[in-house]
């Protein structure tokens, strides 16, 4: 079920890049199915409505392309946003010790 919309804004739409989805296949299959579940359930519907703003949510500096980081636990989410297309593009996931090297 698609998430609501707020008035007068369209939400945003949810992109998984290879690179993203190979990120993930990579972890072991318990861990892969928590943040798999995580990402559906609590993560996805946020960026839907606001992918700059939240408590788990910050911008990279010197980062180009401008990107964005959406932090659950241990675990680091990259992603960058068009807003002409409204669309957030899921970059990258990482373990907290290797994202930033």
């Amino acid at each position: 079920m698609p998430a609501p919309e707020k008035a007068g804004s369209p939400a945003y739409k949810i992109f998984e890049t290879r690179q993203f989805l190979r990120d993930l296949a990579r972890l072991a299959p318990e861990v892969q199915k928590r943040l798999e579940v995580k990402l559906r359930t609590y993560v996805y519907p946020v960026l839907r409505q606001t992918p700059r703003f939240g408590p788990n949510t910050k911008r990279l500096r010197n980062w180009e392309p401008t990107a964005w980081r959406y932090r659950v636990g241990d675990w680091r989410f990259f992603y960058e946003i068009d807003d002409g297309k409204r669309v957030v593009s899921m970059i990258a996931a990482d373990h907290r010790r290797q994202a930033y090297r």
